[in-house]
């Protein structure tokens, strides 16, 4: 930090397990990913090349390395590995992730679909290799999957082997824990979160208000994904209170109350009225 500030939330330090920051670099060069982590390494966790532009990307090897020299782990984007899927060749997938040396995997089916049993299979076999995450939601906005089936979901991939299940929300935060219009299915969020640690889950929000709704939802130390690189230190200034958004929420001059606050929150059991708003 350049200077000091009392009374600021406990906000967890890396190497971290929660308040993950994971970017989405939508197809940067490696100059573009050098100046982005000369500022914001701090505050990023893991960079995920979305869709997929890792495939597409001159000079991937020497992006790769910008990412490494900031000890900032990259994993490609589950699209990419559905596209390796859908085309029987898993395995070859596999040998890229190898080659240039990718220890993080994404598990998606967002797209294709894959049946139950087939997806938890592939999660846990890649899982005696990789850390991986796992994502649910379909990027399909038309596609309603019912809250109970979320929880169902979600357990059993993390039962399989998944160390994280990332809630879709694509780029746009449009589907999945979202509605077309961007709004929160908070109600879902609720059921979810009422039977899950949300240590265990990883929210897309790429937009500010919808970041800075899982951050008075949850606290601080929320895990959130498909941030742009440009919204990382922003993000951060909403994890901190240090914007207008939150300035309130974390604000206590009793430490004691602002620390407990800040670095155990607590997900309600949802009530009618926000079950209603699923």
């Amino acid at each position: 930090m350049s200077f000091h500030l009392s009374h600021l939330p406990n906000r967890s330090q890396k190497p971290r397990d929660c308040g993950l920051t994971l970017a989405l670099d939508s197809g940067y060069s490696t100059r573009q990913a050098e100046d982005f982590c000369q500022v914001a390494s701090g505050y990023v966790d893991i960079v995920k090349l979305g869709w997929g532009t890792a495939y597409v990307t001159p000079n991937l090897d020497e992006k790769l390395s910008v990412y490494e020299n900031y000890n900032i782990p990259v994993y490609f984007g589950g699209t990419l590995f559905e596209a390796y899927v859908l085309r029987n060749q898993l395995n070859k997938y596999v040998d890229i992730l190898h080659k240039h040396n990718i220890r993080y995997v994404e598990v998606s089916d967002g797209t294709i679909r894959l049946s139950e049993d087939k997806k938890l299979q592939i999660i846990s076999s890649l899982s005696n290799e990789f850390r991986v995450f796992s994502e649910v939601g379909s990027k399909n906005p038309n596609s309603i999957i019912p809250p109970y089936k979320w929880v169902k979901m979600i357990n059993n991939e993390l039962e399989a082997g998944a160390e994280k299940v990332i809630c879709e929300a694509r780029e746009s935060g449009t589907v999945g824990v979202f509605r077309p219009n961007g709004e929160i299915r908070s109600g879902l969020i609720d059921e979810i979160t009422d039977q899950i640690s949300i240590k265990n889950l990883i929210f897309e929000a790429p937009t500010k208000d919808q970041q800075t709704w899982f951050i008075k939802k949850f606290g601080t130390n929320v895990n959130l994904g498909n941030i742009k690189p440009q919204s990382v230190i922003p993000l951060e200034t909403l994890r901190l209170g240090l914007r207008s958004d939150t300035l309130f929420d974390f604000y206590s001059l009793d430490e004691e109350l602002n620390t407990k606050f800040v670095t155990a929150p607590l997900a309600t059991k949802p009530s009618q009225e926000k079950s209603s708003n699923r």
